[in-house]
């Protein structure tokens, strides 16, 4: 299930948007200041952010140029009722993926976060294939031909990093930074994990000492 984090302080239009995007299958975190918004991303990972501009005690601007910095490349919407082309160009400017502009359609905003998921992915299709694999982005779930492949949340979030570096060698400290989120795993954790997504036909390098590669072919 894809992660967001909306950053909102309009009660009423948040209240709107968890329940469409929960109805879509998205998992909803939603704050309503830029403090917050900071305090959340130390403590989960996004597939998307959706941000306002102008809420309190750290605007979205500022929140969204902290993260870049920090080297947070999250793909990020501003939502925002600012309509001017400076507006525009600095949230550009700041690291944002999209801009979409207040009062909008859902559908259309809708749109627009599954093509920056599947971009996350390298890809412009609705699935990534490895052999005879499927792991389809919008709904989150991996596919041996027809035949769907349940996984456990840990297992989930491997495969989906996999499938996002296809033919990349993952780092171990990358892959404990993704899953763990300042909770603890040990290495051996991690390979029970590894070697059950193995079982299931993955074909999952071992790098002896470096990590871990889902090679395409």
């Amino acid at each position: 299930m894809p992660k967001i984090l909306l950053l909102e302080d309009d009660e009423i239009l948040s209240e709107t948007l968890i329940e469409l995007l929960e109805a879509e299958k998205f998992e909803v975190v939603h704050v309503n200041n830029g403090e917050m918004a900071l305090d959340a991303t130390f403590i989960k990972h996004f597939d998307i952010m959706l941000l306002d501009v102008n809420v309190p005690f750290l605007n979205g601007f500022e929140f969204l140029q902290s993260l870049r910095q920090s080297g947070d490349v999250t793909p990020a919407i501003f939502i925002t009722a600012l309509r001017d082309i400076a507006s525009l160009s600095h949230g550009f400017d700041v690291g944002a993926d999209d801009y979409i502009k207040k009062p909008f359609d859902f559908d259309e905003l809708l749109v627009r976060i599954q093509v920056l998921l599947r971009r996350s992915y390298h890809s412009y299709a609705n699935e990534i294939r490895v052999g005879d694999f499927r792991f389809l982005i919008e709904k989150d779930e991996l596919y041996r031909s027809s035949i769907f492949i349940p996984l456990s949340p840990y297992e989930l979030q491997i495969t989906r990093l996999l499938f996002q570096n296809c033919d990349k060698t993952l780092h171990k400290e990358l892959i404990f930074e993704y899953l763990t989120q300042g909770k603890e795993m040990s290495e051996g954790a991690l390979r029970v994990h590894i070697n059950k997504l193995r079982k299931i036909g993955l074909p999952i390098a071992t790098l002896k000492g470096i990590g871990y590669r889902l090679a395409s072919v």
